[in-house]
């Protein structure tokens, strides 16, 4: 009798501990296949239960999620290794709030929306929104709840199903919140959570998904947006970064270090809108260096459960070991060190927060994505300068500039090529659910969160009617003629020449002009 099959599971370890904490099924394609077609038949009757009904089961699960705010947080930081307070605020917390924000104004986003004819005044025009249907979302590890649940919360809202492929180091997360929907009262069939290699996920997008979101590498999206091309199927890629910082001459230096370190090494630096380069103008620059260096020797390093912890471990060994290699080579190549450049002794995924100077452009640790916790500071000696230095990039996620003149620092921000510029603060607006996220040049394609990121998740149909009774005939309409002809050209000259007519003046619209101008010929 042959032996029965291994069940193939993904397992997911504690990055502080090394041990096991759970493990989750890992499914087939077969699988696959036949959630996305239980999804599919289940979005219809999602949709047809209206936006009302939607927005109560949203609802329903903002209030689940923040009753078991501490259960959700812990298992965040026993899985990912962010700091319980970085698991509430820039993950349960937001999504609560965006939750909340959507629910409470998806019905207006989501209203048919009027177009003003400026021509055809005889007919109007507008746009009404229906769901995509089956939405794949393609989740990292670095963000696990908050960057798949934000577009599982507006996509619900919006009538789809969704199909989501959690990353394999972060599954069990991912399976708390299908939990939290469930206890919500969401049929299980409109939102699965499918662990599973890659490969199976991109097989997920050749079985009829209708849309697909991918955070993660450049490198990987490049696959995924090369095979949804083939397929003709609308995606949203939010990619890597090497987000700049750029310290004018006034700049406040309290609010210069306190940002600066926050925004390098929240999350341990595993975030795709750290800052990881600083150009620092050189009348701030020895002060700057001297206040963030002393600011994070001070930085606690440890288990994330810990009360006092400043920073956990990274999540992933192999990005571990990219941070390792970028920052040796910088230090073979002439850069100091002034915190960290090591691992933290003992068990655990452990890089200690590390501050480098005397960098330049061409060095990896300043030219390539580091995600972890560096922070390169460079002087300039000009604003422009900082600007040039900050565009030289293939990446343009997000820019920092700081500083206390607002004309300056907005003159500076409109320059910057990047997705979204914050000033005098770093990676908040992800947690702002009004505010667009979206990349430039090799940062993706494409956007999540705001108005506008809610529409994407559906597809606008155009209708276009009359306002006065039917006609029974129209001047472009065969048969043709030469004298309809003079009359269309002589009316379109008449609408814009730059001193009309009175009788161009009086007319309502173009079509109005020409049956004016038929009925006195």
């Amino acid at each position: 009798m042959s032996a029965k099959p291994k069940r193939q599971v993904i397992e997911s370890f504690n990055p502080a501990t090394g041990e096991k904490i759970g493990e989750v099924k890992s499914h087939t394609v077969e699988e696959a296949r036949e959630a996305i077609e239980r999804a599919r038949a289940a979005q219809r009757h999602w949709e047809a239960r209206g936006i009302d009904e939607r927005v109560r089961v949203i609802k329903r699960f903002r209030d689940v999620l923040l009753d078991r705010a501490e259960e959700v947080c812990e298992l965040l930081s026993q899985e990912n290794g962010k700091v319980l307070e970085e698991s509430f605020v820039t993950e349960v917390f937001a999504i609560a709030d965006l939750a909340s924000y959507f629910s409470s104004r998806a019905k207006e986003i989501l209203k048919p929306r009027k177009i003003d004819m400026h021509l055809l005044k005889h007919r109007r025009s507008y746009i009404h929104y229906r769901p995509r249907g089956v939405l794949l979302i393609i989740s990292p590890w670095n963000f696990p709840f908050t960057i798949p649940f934000g577009e599982v919360v507006m996509a619900l809202l919006a009538g789809n199903a969704v199909v989501l492929k959690p990353a394999s180091l972060t599954p069990l997360i991912a399976m708390k919140g299908r939990e939290l929907f469930d206890e919500a009262g969401l049929d299980p069939d409109v939102f699965q959570v499918l662990p599973c290699p890659g490969r199976v996920a991109s097989e997920m997008i050749k079985m009829g998904v209708n849309y697909v979101n991918f955070t993660g590498s450049t490198a990987v999206g490049v696959k995924v947006s090369e095979l949804c091309g083939r397929l003709l199927i609308p995606c949203s890629m939010e990619l890597g970064g090497k987000d700049p910082a750029i310290v004018l001459p006034d700049a406040d230096l309290d609010v210069v270090t306190g940002s600066l370190v926050w925004g390098a090494f929240c999350n341990a630096g595993q975030v795709c809108a750290s800052i990881e380069r600083a150009y620092v103008h050189e009348s701030l620059y020895d002060e700057v260096v001297r206040r963030v260096t002393e600011k994070v020797s001070k930085m606690k390093v440890g288990n994330p459960l810990e009360d006092g912890v400043d920073m956990g471990p990274m999540t992933d060994p192999e990005q571990l070991r990219v941070v390792e290699s970028q920052v040796e080579a910088a230090l073979s190549s002439g850069a100091r060190a002034l915190t960290g450049a090591k691992r933290l002794e003992g068990p655990g995924q452990f890089y200690l927060p590390t501050v480098l100077v005397d960098v330049n452009d061409e060095m990896e640790c300043v030219e390539e994505e580091t995600f972890g916790p560096t922070l390169p500071i460079m002087k300039v000696q000009t604003v422009e300068e900082a600007i040039e230095r900050a565009n030289r990039s293939i990446y343009g996620l997000n820019a920092y500039v700081y500083g206390r003149d607002p004309r300056e620092m907005r003159r500076v921000a409109e320059r910057l090529e990047a997705g979204t510029v914050m000033i005098n603060e770093t990676l908040i607006t992800h947690g702002c659910p009004e505010t667009p996220w979206q990349g430039v040049k090799k940062s993706g394609v494409g956007r999540v969160h705001s108005d506008d990121g809610l529409r994407d998740l559906c597809i606008g149909y155009h209708v276009n009617e009359e306002t006065i009774p039917t006609m029974k005939w129209s001047p472009f309409w065969q048969p043709y003629s030469h004298k309809m002809y003079r009359t269309l050209i002589h009316a379109a000259r008449l609408m814009n020449h730059s001193s009309w007519s009175k009788k161009a003046k009086g007319a309502v619209g173009f079509m109005d002009l020409v049956y004016q101008m038929i009925r006195e010929r």
